[in-house]
């Protein structure tokens, strides 16, 4: 049986290409936060067009297309589905709104996982909605000369609902260890999932509703904005790739979940990145590297350090920085930890975020 431990993220050894890319999503995402807070409207405008991206891009990752007119009736639910694909794409509507509505209620665990596949193929009107696979199935590729091999065999039926049971149990344990950066274990969560495939269909599709869901409880709700469905289904073969590449050994526990964390992580950065564009074009206001900086020490749950916030914010001279924390120091937003290079900063109770 496969074993599902995520220590090794907290060995201090990661590639530094995923270290630099959680710095600049960190940078992005206080940014991001920044303007929503001042610019309510415009994210609700940004929402409103992702939602119609990622139901239609969702879909067509797995060969489920209707017309873009269509889509937008079926997401705006100003239209009944007229045939199967439709159907399809209605259910991925409601499980994603499922989400987007309620995620602080909905977690990683067996229950909320088949509710939500339920939600997926309900309308569909399949039977085996919102349970595990009972037949053993492999995924199978097909060369240039078209013949077909297998890829990868996922985990076999009858130990499906003990391999979903040990996934949440390490995620949760994971999810308890303050030295595991929980951006980086979101991607070999999924990873684990799609090896286990533990459906009869609606794998792919899952996979992809769960990455919201957990992207949202940790913070990153770029995908309300802009679709990362869609940013997936852009660069699909890149996707194809890193899944190909950290699957292989996964069944001995010999694996490598790198190549899927970069995937997953370029694709939320470039959601970030086009938020940016797009708020840009909808609203010219810059933000500035002082509001960027009392957004990073207000919106810590933890004392923060100088340097901490420079990783954070690599376009930020330190001086800036202690400049900007100094001020804040003095004008009682925030309160000094410490002495030195050991000074942390963190917000003082009852001020505002």
């Amino acid at each position: 049986m496969r074993r599902f431990d995520y220590s090794f993220l907290d060995n201090g050894l990661l590639p530094a290409k995923l270290v630099n890319l959680t710095a600049s999503i960190a940078s992005l995402k206080t940014m991001a936060g920044i303007r929503k807070e001042e610019y309510i409207r415009v994210f609700t405008e940004l929402e409103a067009i992702a939602k119609v991206q990622s139901v239609k891009s969702s879909n067509a990752i797995e060969g489920i297309v209707t017309s873009d007119e269509r889509i937008v009736a079926i997401v705006n639910q100003n239209s009944a589905p007229l045939n199967h694909d439709e159907a399809e794409i209605a259910g991925y509507r409601d499980a994603l709104n499922e989400i987007h509505l309620g995620y602080e209620h909905i977690n990683f665990r067996q229950r909320d996982i088949l509710r939500l596949h339920e939600m997926l193929l309900s309308i569909a009107g399949y039977e085996y909605g919102g349970r595990y696979k009972t037949d053993d199935k492999v995924i199978l590729e097909v060369d240039a000369a078209g013949n077909r091999k297998v890829r990868f065999s996922p985990t076999p039926s009858a130990e499906t609902e003990t391999a979903m049971e040990q996934l949440e149990l390490a995620y949760l344990d994971a999810c308890s260890d303050a030295n595991i950066n929980q951006l980086l274990l979101i991607p070999c969560v999924i990873l684990d999932f799609l090896c286990i495939h533990p459906f009869r269909d609606g794998n792919g599709r899952m996979s992809r509703l769960l990455s919201l869901l957990l992207l949202y409880k940790n913070g990153y709700d770029v995908g309300k904005y802009v679709s990362f469905e869609e940013q997936i289904n852009n660069h699909k073969a890149f996707y194809y790739e890193s899944l190909r590449q950290s699957s292989n050994g996964w069944h001995t526990n010999e694996n490598s979940y790198f190549p899927f964390i970069e995937n997953f992580l370029s694709t939320l950065y470039m959601c970030y990145k086009e938020l940016d564009k797009r708020f840009a074009v909808v609203h010219g206001k810059k933000i500035t590297k002082r509001a960027c900086i009392e957004a990073t020490v207000l919106n810590s749950l933890t004392p923060i350090s100088k340097a901490e916030i420079c990783k954070i914010l690599p376009d930020v001279s330190p001086t800036t920085v202690e400049a900007v924390l100094g001020a804040m120091v003095k004008d009682g937003t925030i309160q000094r930890i410490g002495a030195g290079k050991a000074s942390r900063y963190i917000k003082v109770y009852g001020q505002r975020s």
